[in-house]
C-alpha cells in the first residue's frame, strides 16, 4: 500500500464518520501505520493535520468556501482578469469541429501513453504531438483495470495508433504534478462548442477555490444549463489539468467525481496547501488548444 492509498482509505473513513470525530489511533489503524508515522504522513501529504482536514468534509465549510470563491472570481472578472492566482493560463484556438468529424481526421495519429505514480494514485497519460489528450486515474494498479482504462482511451480515439512510451509521458507527469515547475503544458481538447465553453470556465477557477455548477452555468451565459454543465464536467477527458474536481453543489455537498469522491476530496485538500505557491507564480500553466482539421492533413502529407 503506497502513501496515497493509505490517505485515500482514511479520507473514505473520515467522510463517513467525521461526525464521530475519530481519534488518531483509529485513523492510524486504518492506514496500517503507527500513530506517530500516520500523523506525519497525513500532515506532509495534505498540508494539514487529520483533525483540520475534517472541516473539509462539512457542508458549512464548503458553502463558506463557495461564497468566498464567488466573490473573488466576480471581482477578477469585473476587472477583466480570468482569475486571481489561477493555476492555468488558458490559450485557446477554437474551431467548430464535432467529435465525430475530428476522429475521422485523426486517422493514423499517434498517441503516446504511459502509467505513472502521482500524489493521487496511478494515472494514465495519453499525448499527441499537439498536447495531452487524455489523463485519468486508476482505482488500483491491477492489470485488468489498466486494460480497461486503455480501452477507454482507444474508444475516444478509435483511429489513432497507441504506442506505449512511458519514458516520454513520464516527463509530462513530472510537469503536471511537480508544484515547483512553471512550464506550460499543452492540452488537446475535442468536444462540442458547449463542452469547450464549460472546460474553459473550469480552467478559470483559481487554485484552492471551488465553484458550483450554477456558477459555471452563469459564467458561460446560460444560468439554466446546470444539468448540461454537469454532463460536460463529467465528460472531461483530461483529469486534474482541466479541474473539474473544483466544482461542487451549492448546498456544500462535494458530489461525485468520475475518478472517485475520495480522490476529489484529496485533490481539494492538496490544492489548499499549493494555492499559496500559485499566488507567488510557482504554479504550472496549461495552454489548451483545439486542433484544426487541416493540421492533421498537413502532418499526414509530410
Amino acid at each position: 500500500m503506497n502513501d496515497y492509498e493509505r490517505i485515500e482509505k482514511v479520507i473514505r473513513h473520515l467522510k463517513e464518520h467525521y461526525v464521530e470525530q475519530p481519534d488518531l489511533r483509529t485513523l492510524a489503524g486504518i492506514a496500517q501505520v503507527s500513530e506517530f508515522h500516520f500523523h506525519r504522513l497525513f500532515s506532509r501529504w495534505a498540508g494539514v493535520t487529520p483533525k483540520s482536514f475534517v472541516k473539509f468534509l462539512t457542508a458549512q465549510h464548503a458553502k463558506a468556501l463557495l461564497r468566498e470563491s464567488q466573490s473573488v472570481l466576480d471581482a477578477a472578472l469585473d476587472s477583466g482578469l480570468s482569475g486571481p492566482g489561477r493555476l492555468h493560463d488558458l490559450l485557446v484556438s477554437v474551431d467548430a469541429v464535432s467529435p465525430g468529424e475530428f476522429k475521422s481526421y485523426g486517422e493514423g495519429m499517434e498517441i503516446r501513453y504511459g502509467f505513472h505514480p502521482t500524489p493521487f494514485g496511478t494515472c494514465l497519460i495519453g499525448a499527441t504531438t499537439r498536447g495531452i489528450c487524455h489523463l485519468s486515474f486508476l482505482d488500483h494498479d491491477g492489470s485488468g483495470r489498466r486494460a480497461a482504462i486503455l480501452r477507454e482511451l482507444k474508444s475516444d480515439w478509435p483511429k489513432a495508433v497507441l504506442r506505449h512510451q512511458p519514458q516520454s509521458t513520464r516527463v509530462l507527469a513530472s510537469k503536471i504534478f511537480d508544484r515547483g515547475r512553471s512550464e506550460k503544458i499543452p492540452v488537446l481538447l475535442v468536444g462540442t462548442p458547449f463542452r469547450l465553453k464549460v472546460w474553459e470556465a473550469l480552467l478559470k477557477i483559481p487554485l484552492g477555490r471551488v465553484l458550483s455548477y450554477q456558477d459555471i452555468a452563469r459564467s458561460i451565459g446560460n444560468s439554466r444549463a446546470c444539468r448540461a454543465v454537469g454532463s460536460a464536467v463529467g465528460a472531461n477527458p483530461v483529469a486534474y489539468l482541466i479541474p473539474c474536481h473544483r466544482v461542487i453543489y451549492e448546498t456544500g455537498i462535494v458530489g461525485n467525481y468520475r475518478w472517485g469522491q475520495a480522490r476529489k476530496l484529496a485533490m481539494l485538500a492538496w490544492e489548499s496547501r499549493a494555492s499559496g505557491n500559485a499566488q507567488r507564480g510557482r504554479s504550472s500553466a496549461v495552454a489548451s488548444r483545439i486542433s484544426r482539421p487541416g493540421d492533421f492533413n498537413a502532418r499526414r502529407s509530410r
